[in-house]
């Protein structure tokens, strides 16, 4: 009888440990995913921009400084990788995003255009699932860091190599916000 009761015990220890074990992974690798979903967004946004620029560049042929800015900045967040670099682009491309919409505010005839707007919807769009998927990534960090640092979950970290990540924060509280494009 007594083995049983030992062997119930130990069976139970090993169903608890893999349980912390697999609920760390399952949260890690939520992390990956919605870091992942960010750069899809992120890139979606990017594939937007050549057509914006161009839409833009048969209006204001003379506004070069700001289509090399956005065409620098978007390179900058096509190769950017890890939550900083990737967040540093992210607020580098929506600065300079925020140019170019502000010179088409001075071309009626550009915010009159079907194309132009059809780009500026699908540019808004574009950024409401960005600021969705950074939050989504947020929330699953900020669930991953607190099972990493509560018990019993933080005894269980190390062996399954998870350890804290970090938040999606810009820095610049100007970049915090989503670019206006309302014309």
């Amino acid at each position: 009888m007594e083995i049983i009761i030992a062997l119930a015990v130990v069976a139970l220890l090993v169903l608890f440990f893999i349980a912390q074990y697999n609920r760390l992974i399952r949260l890690n690798i939520a992390v990956d995913e919605s870091f992942a979903q960010i750069e899809v967004q992120l890139k979606r946004r990017s594939d937007l921009i050549p057509n914006l620029v161009e839409t833009v560049k048969g209006y204001a042929q003379h506004e070069q400084s700001t289509f090399d800015a956005v065409v620098t900045a978007r390179a900058k967040a096509t190769t950017a990788s890890g939550v900083a670099d990737v967040a540093a682009a992210d607020g580098m491309l929506t600065q300079a995003l925020r140019g170019l919409l502000a010179v088409a505010e001075a071309y009626p005839d550009l915010k009159a255009s079907s194309n132009f707007l059809s780009l500026q919807e699908e540019l808004s769009t574009t950024e409401n699932k960005v600021a969705f998927a950074r939050q989504f990534y947020n929330d699953n960090v900020r669930n991953l860091n607190t099972a990493v640092k509560s018990i019993p979950t933080n005894f269980f970290a190390g062996f399954a190599k998870v350890t804290e990540r970090e938040f999606y924060e810009v820095e610049d509280p100007q970049e915090r916000n989503v670019p206006k494009v309302a014309f």
